[in-house]
């Protein structure tokens, strides 16, 4: 079976061909800058155009035909999601209705999910959402002490992110220590320009770090993470800005680039602290403090851990923060493995499809 990954995002799409059971990477790419007069690529109509001519024209692949399945990334299902879903008009619907939950990341999936489904042969395309990994973890973990009918109206609660990711390296952490997962106690870290936690206690996750959005929790690249929302009403006043302008400092000027003022790529910010910079190193010690402390808040929760598994691209190059956890629990809990884990979200993906495309056919 030949399973393709897409991620449709704002302006590039990804996109990854397995051979499935093997689990075989059989093609890979991407098309950056979509919409961008530079790229030649007007839209995501053109993209998936691109794409399809790169597969045939590519390794093991001689007609689409040969595609059985596609699985889709979608950020956010909200509360209606809580496994991926065999995308039909309905679905489509529902992931329109979660606009105002991502509105940079679900209409760009969407917009791919339609492409696809107007050039590909096979309709047996799946969404799997970011988001529903994290509908099982518990009610006082997802409900933020607001005024409950805020929650009852308009959904606001904790929903969290890098589900797939999470999800990917945990069952490989399971591998790694010769563990069923249903025994096991784990705290994930992704680390990326997009970074986030998660406690999993037998393979279900009891809190993670991201909430309504992924702005919460650890510091980022361009995103801030947790702060005193006292503190961002102090700025709007004192420097008159609206809530747009809050929201894209918050968002793009926050993290690594506004702590350093040089750049939200971490490589960057480390070399400067390196050379001495006194800002860059301070980046890198908020950075690594939330981190920690985290850490130590997922250890309690869960009365005790396994392993601690970092991942993600700052994480997997960057052995010095394995390192620091392992420094940190070692007084408290020298048994605690600290593991350093390369996430694949697609292949995470082409699992779950690979699940569904086989309970689907055992029904037909």
């Amino acid at each position: 079976m030949k399973f393709l990954i897409i991620n449709s995002g704002s302006s590039s799409i990804k996109y990854k061909l397995f051979r499935f059971p093997q689990e075989d990477l059989i093609d890979s790419g991407d098309i950056e800058r979509v919409g961008e007069p530079s790229s030649g690529i007007k839209d995501h109509n053109q993209g998936v155009k691109a794409i399809i001519k790169r597969i045939l024209s590519g390794p093991g692949l001689s007609s689409l035909d040969e595609i059985d399945a596609i699985g889709h990334r979608v950020v956010h299902g909200g509360e209606k999601f809580k496994e991926p879903r065999l995308i039909d008009s309905k679905v489509i619907k529902q992931i329109e209705k979660c606009i105002d939950f991502a509105p940079l990341h679900n209409p760009a999936n969407l917009a791919g999910i339609k492409q696809c489904l107007k050039s590909f042969p096979t309709d047996f395309q799946v969404a799997v959402f970011d988001t529903a990994f994290y509908q099982m973890i518990p009610d006082y973990s997802c409900i933020y002490p607001l005024p409950y009918i805020y929650y009852k109206k308009y959904k606001i609660r904790k929903y969290g992110f890098h589900g797939t990711s999470h999800q990917f390296v945990s069952l490989r952490a399971a591998k790694l220590l010769k563990k069923p997962l249903s025994r096991l106690k784990l705290i994930t870290i992704h680390l990326g320009n997009g970074c986030s936690m998660t406690a999993l206690n037998k393979g279900r996750p009891i809190d993670t770090s991201m909430g309504f959005t992924p702005l919460e929790g650890l510091m980022m690249g361009t995103r801030c993470g947790d702060l005193d929302v006292a503190a961002v009403f102090n700025v709007m006043k004192k420097e008159g800005l609206n809530i747009d302008q809050m929201d894209k400092i918050l968002n793009k000027k926050s993290g690594f680039l506004g702590v350093s003022g040089l750049s939200n790529d971490f490589r960057a910010i480390k070399k400067a602290a390196c050379s001495g910079n006194k800002r860059a190193k301070l980046a890198v010690q908020i950075f690594l403090h939330r981190i920690k402390k985290y850490t130590g808040a997922y250890f309690f929760l869960l009365r005790g851990v396994d392993a601690v598994c970092v991942t993600g691209g700052i994480g997997e190059n960057n052995p010095e923060i394995a390192r620091e956890l392992r420094k940190s629990l070692k007084k408290i809990a020298p048994k605690v493995k600290v593991l350093v884990i390369p996430t694949n979200e697609e292949l995470m993906i082409a699992k779950l499809v690979q699940e569904l495309f086989k309970k689907k056919k055992k029904v037909n």
